[in-house]
């Protein structure tokens, strides 16, 4: 496998099952935040195994604290020991670091970065992929689900994933269209893995805290009208339409998503007034 300049590890407790669960994702501590689903699921099987696969180098990290005055290059240095240090914990089965800048990923016409997901995705032949979803703010985030999207679309459908998930902040999605992963087991993994990551929490980010109570509201608030069956939840949508239909426009399918909550809003409104 041929990728253009890329750090490879393997952490030396590795889960060597096949790959069955692998993120592509933006930033160090993006899997760990968005894709837990995958990491929990390759911890616990004794057949298979997950990898992750960051895209972005770590230099455009906000920093304070005893990293305020870090260059690019020493925040690109600490990132990636953080990175590794989660793949150790999560005995993830390899930890793909791909080295692009912010610029680059945002960059519509960089196919590098689509050739190296391509190959990559052609090595580990994944049944599940966790991205980003396509209806993240996030311009970064932005860049490398559709280049994704685009390298899913460059292989043949037994190449493909049995299922691609977009994942993270997807609360006001209409309710038939989430996927809720119930996440409840081993909080002390997700804690630990999530803590890793200092220069984010150093840097005024309390991502431990906001990510597991955001798991835990996300279980909570699901159901207003039942007992809770999960204490965590995490959150996706189901990107296969993408794949099914190569012609149906990516913005064109997330927009769809606009009007679905558009139509369950008018729904229960029509049953109030």
């Amino acid at each position: 496998m041929e990728l253009h300049h890329p750090i490879v590890y393997l952490p030396k407790n590795r889960k060597t099952g096949k790959v069955k669960y692998l993120t592509i994702c933006a930033h160090q501590d993006d899997n760990e935040i968005m894709a837990i689903d995958g990491v929990m699921k390759g911890y616990r099987s004794r057949k298979y195994s997950f990898a992750c696969v960051v895209t972005a180098d770590g230099g455009g990290s906000a920093r304070t604290g005893k990293f305020a005055n870090y260059s690019d290059e020493m925040m690109k240095e600490v990132r990636i020991k953080e990175q590794e240090k989660a793949a150790e914990i999560g005995r993830y089965n390899s930890l793909y670091l791909l080295n692009y800048s912010s610029k680059e990923i945002k960059d519509p016409e960089n196919e590098q970065i689509v050739e190296d997901y391509v190959a990559l995705l052609k090595e580990f032949k994944p049944k599940v992929l966790y991205t980003h979803s396509i209806l993240d703010k996030h311009p970064t985030h932005l860049g490398v689900v559709t280049k994704v999207i685009r390298a899913l679309r460059m292989l043949s459908k037994e190449e493909q994933p049995k299922v691609v998930y977009g994942c993270e902040v997807l609360d006001w999605v209409a309710d038939n269209k989430k996927v809720c992963f119930d996440v409840s087991s081993n909080v002390r993994l997700q804690k630990k893995i999530l803590n890793v990551f200092e220069s984010q929490i150093a840097g005024g980010k309390s991502y431990t805290n906001a990510t597991l109570g955001r798991r835990y509201n996300n279980a909570t608030y699901a159901q207003s009208h039942s007992v809770d069956s999960a204490k965590l939840v995490s959150y996706a949508i189901n990107m296969n339409k993408l794949l099914k239909d190569p012609e149906l426009p990516i913005k064109k399918f997330a927009l769809s998503f606009v009007d679905d909550l558009y139509t369950e809003i008018n729904d229960a409104m029509d049953k109030i007034l």
